[in-house]
Formats: C-alpha cells, structure tokens, sequence
C-alpha cells in the first residue's frame, strides 16, 4: 500500500499534529444500514495504511461497536493514530426487547444516558479506555450537548452538569496528561461560543456548519477560534450526502432551496471540470482555523474514493468564482490565485 503525503496540522496550542484528512467512526458501527465487522476493521487499518493518523470515535456510535472495532484495528498499531472519543453519554446494559437502537442497525445491548457531571465524564472516559481496549485517548471531546440534541429547557440541567463539575474534570484530565486535547463535539455552532465563556478548549469537532454547502459558523464562532488559538475539525464535509449525490441534507430530505444552490455549487465545479465531492472535501481546510476534514466511509473502497477526490488539484480560481456568484458567505477566507 502505497503511503500519500497528507500535510499535517497543529491542533490548538497542543503537540499534536493531524493528518488535514482523517476518519470518522460513526459510518463503521452501522447506521441506517449494516456494516460487518471485518469490513469497519479493514477500513481503520486501510486508513493508517495510506498515512492517515488521526481516526475519531464515540461511545454513542452502535452504542459501543465502534469503539470495539476501532480498538480492534488500533490496538497493534496505537503509534500511528491520534484517536479521539467522547464523553456525555454513559451505556447501560439492557434486554434487547427493550433496548432504544435508534439508527443503529446492529448495536450492541445497550442505552445511553446522558451524563455531563465530573464523574459521569470520568466514567465514560474510563469505559471508553476498556471497550477501546487502549491506554489511552488523545483527544476527548463533550459529545452532543447544547439544544439541537435536547431542547432548550432539558439542556439547562446538563449544561449545568458540564458548567459545574464536567468541564473541571476534562481539565483535570488533560492537566495531568492522560489526554492532550479537550474540545466539543456537536452539530450547532452556538453552543460553541457558550463554551468559550467556561474556559479554554483546544478543538471543536463541528459536524455540517462549515461546508462547501454552509458556512454559518463563519462569524463568530470560526473568527473566535482564532483569536482563542483552538482548532476546528469538520465532520460531515458532504452534508449528509447532499454533495455526493445524495438527497440528504443535515439527516433529513433535503428542501428544495438547499437542492437548488448545491446545482449552483456544482455548475460552477463544472466549468473548472472539478468533482463537486473533491470540492467539497477540500473546502474546509482553506480556513486557517481547521485542522482536519473529518468523512465517515464504510469500507476500504469507500475510503479509496475520497482519496480520489482527496488527490484532485483544485484551482484557486474556483472558490473565487463560487465567491463571485454568492455561493459562499461574505468573509469566507479563500485562497486566491497567484499573480
């Protein structure tokens, strides 16, 4: 296997450096349709294989499939990866009559709880060590909190758990060096900015907010990153599948406005005979504030394929006209072309 040269990136003010691409583990634990184990493997060491170094799970991922799988495939190879994981969610065992899958098509036999307090924090990082069958985790991120995923009024109480004990136990962690970086793992932007106000975070994992398609976390969110000196790493580059050809947008079908500007977006990759997925895959990193584009494949020739659009050379020329056109929001920092 043939080793790519990927630049790599500073996370925060930390020593860890990541590849500028790396690989989600949400896809492998199999959401909406089955992935086997050997094939969610496969596509962890096919990662490492082509010089990709930083792969990113969570608890709530098949409710603990994907940490087992990802530790699977890490395991003997822990010194080629920065791994990142959760925290937020606690699993509890129970009958599988009565167990809560959501999307997950095989999880295993468990419920989450939503836990954001200092030992609830504690224990999911202590579980997640066990089930990834690891020493340890580089990168710790709060997973889903904030009122996209609870509502406003339930997530006054678990933000209070965070606020007042979660976040004192995610410095404790890192203070000590049993992780190097703690950030947040969400899919809004606005509780972000909330979090700047309880301390210092090095990396924000924002899924869908900064993409070809939307770049609503523009101001203030990506400009306070900068300031602040923490990193941003992009989940959900295509939108859900809406830039890959797919009729999803931010999980759901997408509205006609949305469908419309991505034939916008495309056209204009047209005229610079530029794949709109290629496009879309190396948007984000042109935002001194990102440190890692972050796709979910399900198998090794999914992952082959963004790396195909990965290796496209895209000219400056093309997020200039997308500018010009007003695809892109005003600010967007673009690279522009020499001379």
């Amino acid at each position: 296997m043939t080793k790519l040269s990927f630049e790599k990136r500073r996370v925060g003010k930390t020593a860890l450096e990541v590849t500028t691409l790396g690989l989600g583990g949400a896809s492998l634990a199999g959401i909406f349709s089955a992935v086997p184990a050997e094939q969610a493997r496969a596509t962890v060491a096919h990662a490492l294989d082509v010089g990709i170094n930083y792969v990113d799970t969570a608890p709530q991922y098949g409710l603990g499939r994907s940490e087992h799988l990802v530790g699977d495939a890490l395991r003997e190879r822990r010194g080629e990866a920065i791994l990142s994981s959760k925290v937020g969610r606690l699993l509890k065992p129970v009958k599988v009559a009565e167990q809560d899958k959501g999307a997950w098509v095989d999880p295993l036999p468990f419920n989450q709880a939503y836990d954001y307090s200092y030992d609830g924090i504690m224990r999911s990082f202590e579980d997640s060590l066990q089930r990834l069958g690891v020493n340890a985790i580089d990168v710790l991120y709060v997973h889903d909190i904030g009122v996209a995923t609870h509502g406003v009024e339930a997530n006054k109480p678990l933000w209070a758990q965070l606020a007042n004990g979660g976040y004192k136990a995610l410095r404790e962690l890192r203070d000590s060096g049993v992780i190097s970086a703690i950030g947040l793992g969400v899919n809004e932007w606005e509780v972000l900015m909330d979090a700047f106000a309880l301390g210092d975070w090095d990396v924000f994992l924002l899924a869908g907010r900064y993409t070809l398609l939307e770049q609503t976390s523009l101001h203030p969110f990506m400009s306070t990153c900068i300031e602040r000196g923490a990193s941003v790493v992009v989940g959900g580059p295509f939108n859900s599948g809406i830039l890959v050809g797919g009729d999803k947008f931010n999980y759901a079908k997408a509205p006609e406005e949305i469908v419309a500007k991505v034939k916008a977006i495309e056209a204009v990759c047209k005229d610079f005979n530029v794949p709109l997925p290629a496009a879309a895959l190396q948007f984000p990193l042109t935002h001194p504030a990102v440190c890692n584009v972050l796709p979910g494949p399900r198998s090794p020739a999914e992952l082959d394929g963004i790396l195909d659009w990965w290796q496209v050379k895209i000219p400056a020329e093309l997020w200039t006209a997308l500018a010009d056109k007003g695809l892109l929001a005003d600010g967007t920092p673009i690279p522009h072309a020499a001379g």
